[in-house]
């Protein structure tokens, strides 16, 4: 299998508020290059550079204005004489208006965030431009004839919707590629969230398409981030009715109940008939992570792949979350290899 990576990701590491205090984020560098290192210790296959693509293909899912907006953010902020990251002040909710764009960077900050876990740091731009590159050569990769790729995309993306940023993610890797699928010729495409966090963006921005199926596994937005999307009851709008297909599993949630509610999950996509499936990868529902509440062991992971490859179509892989850093490489390389019969 082929994966794509770029060292780009290293220009972006920044801080997040988490429980009332600003650290660190727990999305790190240290994730990809673990990962990566990983990828070639197994022996999974090549690894190779992304292609550099036009901005106007991230702007098949977002909004040209919002795209504008990351391109442009730190430089905005920079000319107030701030050099530490960028991170909102003000949210526009309930009652506020969310219409018009705000013309200072505080304002457009909140406009265009749904958390403060999204920073805007010096190299952010070059960095979430280059993850969504490599969910785009990935999906060229299918195209070209391969039956698997692995996008190693670092920041994330699935949390990011047409207009907003959030959750450690700021262009939506996994719909940019499964739109990318779309113009490429596919005339069905489906795209499995495994990640332990709902996928609000993907959801949202594919939720009236019923040539999208949209499929997550997650911990219970009741007592789980983001909170505001993932129930059950959320199936689609208008020609995506019955399109939008949410599993929300309980804390604690190990292989046995996970693994029904995967099967049963695959088995919704093989019902769509896909041309091509975009997985979005997190691994964060390993026991132990800092910010997840699953009970998955590491080789539950190679489980999971031979499930997806059941499927039976060509699939790309696009990295999202996963904080147990001393872990993640094994674990996300256990789903690519399971997907390959390996062990």
């Amino acid at each position: 299998m082929l994966t794509v990576y770029s060292t780009a990701h290293r220009l972006h590491h920044a801080t997040e508020l988490k429980d009332g205090v600003l650290k660190p984020c727990f999305e790190m560098p240290s994730r990809a290059d673990t990962i990566r290192a990983r990828v070639q210790a197994v022996g999974l296959g090549d690894v190779i550079a992304p292609r550099a693509f036009d901005p106007s293909r991230y702007a098949r899912v977002h909004s040209e204005r919002y795209v504008r907006f990351l391109e442009q953010a730190w430089g905005e902020w920079r000319e107030l004489g701030r050099e530490h990251d960028a991170l909102p002040l003000i949210w526009p909710v309930r009652d506020l208006r969310s219409d018009i764009e705000p013309a200072h960077i505080d304002g457009k900050l909140g406009f265009y965030a749904m958390d403060a876990g999204v920073a805007i740091t010096a190299g952010t731009w070059e960095a979430v431009r280059t993850s969504a590159d490599l969910a785009l050569t990935g999906m060229a990769v299918l195209e070209a004839g391969e039956r698997s790729a692995f996008a190693l995309c670092r920041p994330p993306g699935h949390h990011a919707a047409a207009e907003y940023m959030g959750g450690y993610c700021y262009l939506n890797n996994a719909a940019i590629a499964a739109q990318a699928g779309l113009d490429g010729g596919a005339r069905r495409v489906a795209v499995l969230d495994i990640d332990f966090h709902h996928g609000n963006g993907t959801q949202s921005i594919f939720y009236a398409c019923d040539d999208v199926l949209f499929v997550s596994l997650h911990g219970d937005p009741k007592q789980s981030y983001p909170y505001f999307l993932g129930h059950r009851d959320e199936t689609g709008a208008g020609a995506g009715l019955g399109f939008n297909h949410n599993y929300p599993l309980a804390h604690g949630t190990d292989w046995n109940g996970y693994g029904a509610a995967l099967a049963d999950a695959c088995r919704r996509v093989a019902a769509h008939a896909p041309d091509v499936l975009v997985v979005s990868l997190g691994v964060d529902t390993f026991k132990g992570d800092p910010i997840s509440h699953f009970r998955l062991e590491s080789e539950d992971f190679l489980r999971i792949g031979a499930t997806i490859a059941g499927i039976g179509c060509p699939t790309l892989f696009v990295m999202e979350g996963g904080y147990m850093v001393d872990d993640i490489g094994v674990n996300a390389v256990n789903v690519l290899c399971g997907f390959e019969g390996r062990s």
